[in-house]
């Protein structure tokens, strides 16, 4: 079922716990080398998916192959193959981080020499080098989660399982983890990432999977998602009262604003339909701005989920 080509394949794969069904049958293919993200409210099986993916849990159904394996009868070599740094960290706070690193070098029966240098090379390129010698309890929340991911990059898996690896980061944090994963995307990586942040998917996935009620209610890039839900639109800025009356007529479909000086019209956030408006304008400066809509994923999560995303329901809780 898998080709050089695809890291992961799943196909009907199903998970009930009782008669809560988790899992109702998804199906997905995340090609190697680029980062797919799975997006879901809490309860709809994401860290399931990843359990299942990672041999840490078995499916009641379904086929899944990870890195040219199948997960049930080929369960040492996905074990082989992948990484996973999970919601809650790996890391042991009475060890230092190279302790930690050369812990995970032990477990991976890396030889002394090369545990010493691949938990060098790791700490250099975490940032971590200068704080290596340091019991991890001192470390930063974000410290301590680019260890976990170091620990994990540890054995050399070409792909890697990160669940809601940036949750209770600070911004910085989390953006200089986005950089990391970005860094390993461009060495060939392959990365399966959960995630309740909408912005992240959207600035890390090549391709985002929405999950609800234990089923993929969507898929596709973080655009065609986008594109899919109503109330994207293109606001023009005309020069004076006149002008945004004559553009009036040239474009009935617009919607104007006479207070402010603005016409709205429907736009699906396709370059194509941007070129046919702006050949519809005259270039005689009765436009002075112009200015895209487009919906985002929380727009996204909301329509096809029918629930606003985590973090708002998170703010509600705290009103």
């Amino acid at each position: 079922m898998t080709t050089h080509t695809s890291a992961i394949e799943v196909a009907g794969l199903r998970k009930s716990y009782g008669d809560h069904a988790v899992l109702a049958g998804i199906d997905l293919t995340v090609p190697a080398g680029t980062v797919y993200a799975l997006l879901g409210p809490n309860g709809a099986g994401k860290t399931t998916t990843v359990r299942i993916l990672s041999t840490l849990l078995r499916a009641d159904g379904g086929e899944a192959r990870v890195a040219g394996y199948d997960v049930l009868r080929e369960a040492d070599q996905v074990r082989a193959s992948i990484g996973v740094t999970g919601q809650f960290s790996a890391v042991d706070e009475m060890l230092t981080g190279r302790e930690n690193l050369r812990l995970m070098a032990d477990l991976a029966h890396l030889g002394r020499r090369r545990a010493q240098a691949v938990a060098g090379r790791l700490l250099e390129r975490f940032d971590l080098a200068d704080a290596a010698g340091r019991r991890a309890v001192t470390y930063s929340g974000g410290m301590k989660r680019r260890l976990d991911l170091a620990m994990t990059l540890v054995p050399g898996p070409r792909l890697i399982f990160l669940d809601e690896p940036t949750t209770g980061l600070d911004p910085r944090s989390r953006r200089e983890l986005w950089g990391i994963v970005r860094e390993l995307v461009a060495d060939g990586v392959t990365v399966f990432l959960t995630t309740q942040y909408l912005e992240e998917a959207d600035q890390l996935a090549d391709r985002i999977g929405v999950l609800d009620g234990g089923r993929l209610v969507a898929e596709g890039t973080a655009a065609e998602l986008k594109r899919r839900v109503p109330g994207g639109h293109i606001e023009l800025q005309a020069a004076d009262g006149e002008r945004m009356a004559e553009l009036a007529r040239q474009l009935p479909e617009a919607s104007p604003n006479a207070a402010a000086l603005t016409l709205t019209l429907p736009h699906d956030g396709s370059l194509t339909a941007l070129r046919r408006l702006l050949q519809e304008i005259d270039d005689d400066g009765a436009v002075t701005g112009l200015t895209v809509h487009t919906p985002d994923l929380d727009d996204v999560f909301m329509a096809l989920t029918g629930r606003p995303t985590t973090d708002e329901l998170r703010e509600e809780a705290r009103i």
